[in-house]
């Protein structure tokens, strides 16, 4: 017949096993409840700041840009335009561009490391890309095939056409 100690001991093993496994469930449940409060309170300032913004006047909304292409957040340059109207990717290329070292025209891998980012070809022609709409909309000359620099003005930024056999004048 087991000992009366014996039995007491093994119960008491049990318990402490219980009061473990309940102490980790309960560490679980406040670390969640942290986390709860904390989106909680994310959740209420939002709507406090979107409630404030709603109850401001309505701020005076520009025109948009008369020579803005349908679609286009680049708009053509007319006299007078500074980059500031562009977006801010578009205003970056125009600061390097018109920096010391893009005035002598710069190809899209150098900038790219002007710019900070890694010279990988998906940057690279991503920044391609913005370099041509900006040449099509009369911010930056090509003077060579891939070689970007600012334009002066309005007027010598159209890329010349080639007045050769079969080109257009």
């Amino acid at each position: 017949m087991p000992s009366v100690l014996g039995l007491l001991e093994a119960r008491e093993k049990k318990v402490r096993e219980e009061v473990a496994r309940l102490q980790e469930e309960a560490e679980r449940v406040r670390a969640a409840l942290v986390e709860a409060e904390s989106k909680l309170t994310r959740l209420a300032d939002a709507r406090v700041t979107v409630a404030e913004v709603l109850a401001e006047p309505p701020a005076v909304v520009a025109e948009p840009v008369a020579s803005a292409v349908t679609g286009s957040v680049v708009p053509h340059r007319d006299e007078g335009m500074e980059a500031s109207v562009l977006p801010p990717d578009y205003q970056r290329i125009m600061s390097v561009l018109e920096s010391e070292a893009g005035r002598e025209g710069m190809r899209c891998q150098q900038l790219a490391a002007a710019l900070g980012l890694q010279a990988v070809p998906a940057k690279v022609e991503g920044l391609r890309s913005k370099a041509k709409r900006l040449v099509e909309r009369g911010w930056v000359l090509e003077v060579r095939p891939g070689v970007f620099t600012p334009s002066g003005t309005p007027a010598d930024c159209r890329p010349p056409f080639d007045a050769g056999p079969g080109g257009r004048s």
